[in-house]
């Protein structure tokens, strides 16, 4: 080791107990999409909390800030490619950004570790503790400045036995689960607890097997045939003055071949023009798509000119209701969706008179958004009520909920995921749209801009995807589900 290097840092670096926390965060990326493999949380959180067990309030809080750290700078690698590629900055200052918000985001999971050791009359780390403040923590995570609850650990076991719990507990009741059978496997190891950790592990697996042999939602006999169109624009060319009309065409194109579909989706923004300047072109699809019996739902960005505002919206064009002769589509008509929960940076810009003159990273195109209500009637589509949510604001199961209601047939995501290339990012974001229609026991369908484009059924299970960056249509038939999951109703009642 250098001797040059401050003693804190030799210090910090020469620790084999730091190494270990940093490698098993690390680790965790690969039980997230696209790898996919759920069992590896169930080796590597009970390591690692072993090697926590009992340490002293600041050294807990250390251990889970290094851990965190790890599994941070590896699970969202992918914000990287935004900021390189587009934010305009030197290589080494983006750099510098990504890793400040790693460094953020793993405060949470150090605050759960000190949490869990300042609770106790020894002030050392109780691991017993470390569910309860570790839930405590994420809903922090999910909340403090706006919230960024990616990469929650219940994600992981979507494809594992616990994902049986989705409809009653959620995700975030899969992150508590997973954290007490880690808890309980390391004390039946060290010989504390047994009898009661084997109990609970007794439990767990018990409720499991009756979970994952009950069925809270019914697929319905009805179908209903969709069509979702991936343009695959290029980000960079997506909002060229000379690229507007050659898009619009595309989408209009790949669209007339596909109006035996009831419903068509087209990805977020689009229409890469303002809602007022493009009345022509909407009037042309929705009269098109009414002639052939069919409605298109599309991304386009409204604004107001009375008040200044911009808004990251949806509208509705063609036939509202199965038996209409004529489109439904109106400037302004309250059969829409503007975003509620904007993502900083990319769509609003907190102190932006001082940020936005600094780079090209705090002007994006776009960047100056105003949020819709948190609460906003489903999307009515031929018939069908189809509730929207817009790139980022499928993370928030809590939103979902206080916009889902009885009618609710399906559950719609529309993202524009060139922004983070060939990434994990993207499958990532397939992932926790997955673990939305499990929970909510609703089919969910997903439209993007470049991938990945899917159809997923209300068991959280992809029935159809197409590639990444290719122009492409994926149709299909998808099954309504009747019944309500146990997720969302309390989630409604929480609400």
């Amino acid at each position: 080791m250098p001797t040059n290097l401050p003693q804190k840092v030799v210090a910090l670096l020469s620790n084999k107990h730091h190494w270990l926390s940093f490698l098993a965060g690390l680790s965790l990326v690969f039980a997230y999409a696209p790898f996919s493999q759920w069992w590896l949380p169930f080796i590597v959180l009970p390591l690692w909390l072993n090697s926590v067990k009992n340490l002293a309030t600041k050294a807990a809080a250390k251990s889970g800030f290094i851990f965190a750290f790890g599994w941070f700078a590896a699970g969202i690698s992918w914000v990287h490619v935004a900021i390189d590629q587009f934010g305009g900055l030197p290589l080494v200052i983006s750099l510098v950004l990504m890793l400040l918000l790693c460094l953020y985001l793993s405060i949470y999971p150090a605050l759960a570790c000190y949490l869990s050791a300042k609770f106790t009359r020894s002030k050392k780390l109780n691991l017993s503790l470390v569910p309860f403040f570790w839930l405590v923590a994420e809903y922090l995570r999910a909340n403090v400045l706006t919230g960024f609850p990616w990469l929650s650990l219940g994600y992981t076991q979507l494809d594992g036995p616990l994902s049986a719990f989705a409809p009653v507990t959620g995700e975030v009741g899969i992150n508590f689960i997973l954290l007490v059978i880690s808890v309980s496997l390391v004390h039946i190891y060290q010989n504390q607890q047994r009898l009661l950790s084997s109990a609970l592990l007794v439990i767990i697996i018990g409720i499991n097997f009756y979970l994952s042999t009950t069925s809270w939602v019914t697929a319905s006999a009805k179908q209903i045939k969709v069509a979702l169109i991936q343009g695959n624009i290029e980000q960079s060319m997506k909002w060229q003055p000379e690229q507007e009309w050659p898009t619009m065409l595309k989408y209009l194109e790949l669209s007339r071949a596909n109006y035996d579909a009831d419903i068509l989706i087209w990805p977020e923004s689009a229409i890469p023009v303002l809602e007022p300047t493009a009345q022509d072109y909407l009037s042309l699809i929705d009269q098109s798509a009414a002639l052939n019996n069919s409605a298109i739902i599309t991304g386009i960005q409204n604004y107001h000119y009375d008040s200044k505002e911009f808004f990251n919206g949806l509208v509705v064009a063609g036939r509202k209701y199965e038996g209409d002769t004529e489109g439904s589509y109106i400037y302004n008509s309250p059969n829409r969706y503007y975003k509620n929960h904007l993502l900083p940076i990319g769509e609003f810009v907190p102190l932006q008179s001082i940020l936005r003159p600094i780079a090209p990273l705090f002007n994006l195109p776009m960047s100056s958004f105003t949020r819709g209500n948190y609460v906003q009637p489903n999307l009515v589509a031929k018939g069908y009520h189809v509730l929207p949510l817009i790139c980022f604001e499928i993370a928030f199961a809590n939103q979902l909920a206080a916009n889902f209601t009885d009618d609710t047939d399906i559950l719609l995501t529309v993202s524009n995921d060139a922004w983070f290339g060939d990434s994990h990012g993207p499958h990532q974001h397939l992932e926790i749209a997955r673990m939305r229609a499990l929970e909510f026991g609703r089919p969910l369908l997903r439209a993007t801009n470049n991938g990945i484009t899917a159809v997923i059924d209300h068991h959280g299970k992809v029935i159809a995807r197409i590639p990444q960056f290719e122009e492409a249509v994926l149709k299909t038939d998808i099954n309504l589900a009747s019944g309500e999951t146990p997720f969302s109703q309390w989630q409604r009642w929480l609400n």
